[in-house]
């Protein structure tokens, strides 16, 4: 088999990168290790900037995105029962749009016509720092090529694509938390009408929502805890806790449909394009959830890829691949300071002591009273421009 380009992972920014394709007329065919049930299992948050928005009408693939999604115009921050609620549309006009990360991936799988390979196993690129780049893969026990011109892998952090490349060509940084969160879905309505962002010096909350009548709750926990020792009623009484008393008062609780613990990780890899191969998505980089940029960040690094691999098929210029790794780079660069800020400010960090709430509380107070501070916080919450 032959394609322009061979897409390898097929989570939402694979697809995404193979509906942008496949709309301009270059062929792609994706290769994704499990069945599509497993791949739509994948519980995630969905907190959508304008620029992911607008993505998916690009793909042709928001209709349901714009019937069902859930406009909020701002978000509130609690500190110690302290409330503070920024205001996106009056501070800078805008607004983000919560819809959960498998929808997204259900609309643009079903607005796909070209292949898509499940079950596809042992994926491996090969001759990607030459002119003609294959891969080849297993499915029933045969093994398969397929020759192209390009690799794309957006097979996430511990996928094939990052791994296949030398390691002294690769600069990786990171930093991984002493915590995670401890997150449970519940069939409520939530909470509030937006996101509520809490520091307690018990540990950070989180009340997110995916729908009118279903939420998702966070609680920072040490990294090495265990999830089965965390009944129901004890994760109620710890968030609880946490909350600000009218937060708290108007929560309602249920039976958890699902429950676990994510640990937290800032990551990125550079450069982020080896000959014919390309990284994105949380293949190339990894942001703490605090700041909801995951999902929003592997959107734009595949916008960006589509305009270079389309501009280098139909139009035979290299430019666009020239420039990509530099160019997202500088995004994910300043999506991952936010990242680190938010999750500086709202966790606790028991090696920094009292000095170091102290100066949280200095900052959160700075940030109720400077306007500047709440539209910076806006702009990067939103999104930032490409």
């Amino acid at each position: 088999m032959r394609t322009n380009v061979v897409i390898i992972g097929a989570g939402p920014a694979g697809l995404m990168l193979g509906r942008l394709l496949e709309l301009a007329g270059v062929d792609a065919v994706i290769l994704e290790r499990k069945n599509p049930d497993y791949v739509l299992g994948r519980i995630r948050a969905g907190v959508l900037e304008q620029g992911t928005i607008d993505l998916m009408d690009r793909a042709e693939a928001s209709t349901r995105l714009h019937a069902e999604g859930l406009i909020h115009h701002g978000i509130d921050f609690s500190f110690d029962g302290d409330r503070q609620r920024i205001d996106f549309s009056a501070l800078i006009g805008r607004h983000v749009m919560v819809y959960g990360q498998t929808e997204v991936t259900r609309d643009l799988m079903n607005a796909r016509k070209a292949p898509t390979i499940y079950e596809a196993e042992d994926v491996e690129p090969h001759d990607f720092d030459g002119k003609s780049p294959y891969v080849t893969y297993k499915q029933g026990g045969t093994t398969h090529r397929i020759d192209c011109d390009y690799i794309a892998g957006c097979d996430g952090f511990r996928g094939v694509s990052r791994q296949s490349v030398p390691q002294s060509a690769l600069t990786l940084y990171e930093r991984t938390y002493p915590f995670g969160w401890l997150g449970i879905l519940v069939d409520k309505p939530p909470v509030a009408g937006e996101l509520v962002y809490a520091h307690h010096e018990r540990g950070f909350a989180l009340c997110s929502q995916r729908s009118p009548t279903r939420s998702r709750y966070y609680v920072q926990v040490p990294v090495d805890e265990n999830v089965e020792a965390w009944s129901d009623t004890r994760f109620w009484d710890e968030l609880r806790l946490r909350l600000s008393p009218e937060t708290a008062e108007n929560l309602q609780t249920g039976p958890s449909i699902e429950k676990s613990i994510a640990p937290l990780r800032s990551f990125v890899a550079e450069p982020l394009r080896f000959g014919r191969l390309f990284l994105a998505g949380d293949a190339a980089h990894i942001v703490p959830p605090t700041g909801a940029k995951g999902l929003n960040l592997a959107m734009s690094d595949v916008a960006t890829l589509a305009d270079a691999l389309i501009e280098a098929t139909i139009e035979k210029s290299n430019a666009g691949v020239n420039a990509y790794s530099a160019k997202v780079l500088q995004r994910i660069w300043k999506a991952e300071r936010f990242s680190w800020w938010m999750t500086s400010l709202l966790h606790t960090f028991p090696e920094t002591g009292a000095f170091g709430r102290r100066i949280q509380r200095s900052e959160f107070d700075y940030l109720c009273g400077s306007q500047a501070a709440q539209q910076s916080l806006a702009e990067n919450y939103t999104g930032l421009p490409s």
